[in-house]
């Protein structure tokens, strides 16, 4: 019986450093940080604040490229340091999905709306950014908020909207940066279940940073940032044993 192929990389990192100013003024803020994620996994990057984590995940979101290093998406090298391989802005609009802390929804429009944006941006006809948006709060089960401002929505709800709209155009890379930190522990953990959904049936590649240890057990493995470094690595099982 032979063994099914890996799945393919949907994110990956080899030693990317970032460093702020130069001589005694010299900050290393991520050090050799090397990671890979394949389509369908989803991986909680954890450590203490000021680690690395947000400098790390902007790395790979193309918004701060690093000092050294190379990042690829989908196997394809996007940033050999600070250099980029085409128009990043366009590649992070059509490949990375971003969610935050806070759900960041524009107060003026409604959850429909919030979503329908995205897609519009990206060239979408109104008609057919409705129809996807529909489509993803209908998935997410928020379809019946879809005319609701986010002031009308709880926090649960809030990011469910956020997540749709990360999702619009069908991204193979989704980032999540603390996205549960403003939620109690059943929503945080509800937010997390829909991250390992998400992977696996769209068959993205998921990174969420996060100090929230009770949910650990979802995610396909586990990355640690500790001065800028990784510092280990756990599979999943491995995580939930040492954290009980």
């Amino acid at each position: 019986m032979t063994k099914s192929a890996a799945p393919p990389l949907a994110i990956e990192t080899r030693q990317a450093t970032k460093i702020y100013g130069s001589g005694n003024t010299e900050v290393v803020a991520m050090l050799d940080a090397s990671m890979q994620v394949r389509q369908g996994e989803v991986i909680a990057l954890l450590g203490p604040s000021g680690s690395g984590k947000s400098t790390f995940l902007t790395a790979v979101g193309l918004i701060n490229p690093p000092t050294s290093g190379q990042i690829l998406i989908g196997g394809r090298l996007v940033l050999d340091g600070p250099t980029a391989h085409g128009n990043l802005r366009t590649f992070r609009r059509r490949h990375i999905g971003f969610i935050f802390q806070k759900s960041n929804l524009i107060p003026f429009l409604t959850a429909l709306e919030n979503v329908q944006i995205a897609l519009q941006l990206n060239g979408e006809t109104p008609r057919a950014a409705r129809r996807r948006s529909l489509e993803l709060m209908d998935y997410l089960g928020v379809s019946d908020r879809a005319d609701n401002l986010p002031s009308a929505l709880s926090g649960g709800q809030q990011q469910r909207v956020a997540i749709a709209r990360a999702l619009a155009n069908r991204p193979s890379v989704l980032l999540a940066d603390e996205p549960t930190a403003a939620l109690d522990s059943e929503r945080g953990r509800q937010v997390m279940e829909l991250f390992a959904q998400v992977a696996h049936e769209q068959s993205a590649g998921v990174i969420v940073v996060t100090h929230d240890h009770r949910s650990l057990d979802i995610f396909d493995a586990i990355y640690e940032m500790e001065d800028g470094k990784m510092q280990r690595q756990l599979q999943n099982s491995q995580a939930a044993t040492d954290t009980r």
